[in-house]
């Protein structure tokens, strides 16, 4: 069975993820494993793409989606226009010569489940700008989703993560857990402290702080709703290669036999770590695995040329 057919096989409706115990440097966390939600429609996309999986869109042929060609949503988009057995069209900056040549990553992975990539070479506006009007008025078969899935619609997968973490708390007898999670636009962050009894935390991994709180505003004005945002006493630039980064992502991989991201959940460990070492505590940290794994065959290459193991 082929790749494509596989996929198409698979339930049209997320199941719950996994969820357990790990010890790292001695202290106990419990992960929930999004990343092992499906084959290819996983993680953090999935959760925030969830709405367009699960209801009814009639007449639509056509998804439209834009962001970065290495971005996780590239190849979530991908799978999702697959399952539901759309067209999609990605608008993108240009793409590296390199990586036209030698595909990788999402980039390959999106290329292999159909996604129609395309080149925006001149901008006069920003890509999201471009997009719109690009692509405005849609017709009635055709389909546009904010980058990243970043809008309301997301909370609907999110409410249900909420509610699998509750379920699963409760069997694991966690009492008042602290849930963390990274964040690009934060919308699954924000999402979630919406729906859980619990405490969530978060950290700004694409911008400052005060990025970070203006994408919150946008989709919820109360900021006694917000997550509470943690950071680390270095600032890092989003995509930059740091070996503490690399360091602790081979640190957690050893020692929990877990792959993680190694974009966002290296600056989420981490921020994780100096804000219990600043506030330690007895309650029980739950830390979300957010999926992206396709984007380390492309991540990891990079840091083992400039950190050679």
């Amino acid at each position: 069975m082929d790749n494509n057919n596989e996929l198409l096989s698979q339930n049209k409706q997320l199941t719950s993820s996994p969820f357990h115990p790990i010890t790292f440097n001695q202290k106990q966390f419990f992960i929930k494993r999004d990343d092992l939600l499906h084959p290819y429609f996983s993680g953090n996309k999935a959760r925030k793409f969830a709405y367009y999986l699960k209801h009814n869109f009639n007449g639509i042929s056509k998804v439209i989606g834009y962001g970065s060609v290495q971005a996780n949503s590239l190849y979530s988009l991908a799978a999702l226009a697959k399952l539901r057995n759309w067209h999609l069209d990605f608008y993108c900056k240009p793409i590296p010569k390199w990586l036209i040549e030698n595909p990788i990553g999402n980039y390959e992975g999106a290329l292999s489940l159909g996604a129609n990539i395309i080149e925006v070479d001149t901008l006069t506006a920003n890509l999201e700008d471009y997009v719109v009007k690009k692509t405005q008025p849609l017709s009635n078969s055709e389909l546009f989703i904010p980058e990243g899935g970043r809008c309301h619609l997301a909370s609907s997968g999110v409410e249900l993560l909420a509610m699998e973490i509750i379920q699963d708390c409760n069997k694991h007898k966690l009492e008042n857990p602290i849930v963390m999670l990274p964040a690009g636009t934060g919308t699954t962050a924000l999402f979630l402290q919406r729906f859980l009894p619990y405490q969530v935390l978060t950290c700004a991994c694409v911008g400052k702080k005060a990025y970070l709180e203006q994408q919150f505003e946008e989709l919820e004005p109360d900021s006694t709703k917000w997550p509470h945002i943690i950071s680390t006493k270095k600032n890092y630039h989003f995509g930059k290669l740091y070996p503490e980064f690399f360091k602790l992502w081979q640190d957690i991989k050893q020692q929990t036999q877990i792959e993680f991201d190694l974009l966002y959940d290296p600056l989420g460990w981490l921020s994780l770590q100096e804000y219990l070492n600043k506030k330690p505590t007895e309650r029980p940290i739950v830390y979300i695995h957010q999926g992206g794994l396709k984007g380390n065959e492309s991540m990891l290459p990079r840091y083992r040329r400039k950190y050679s193991t």
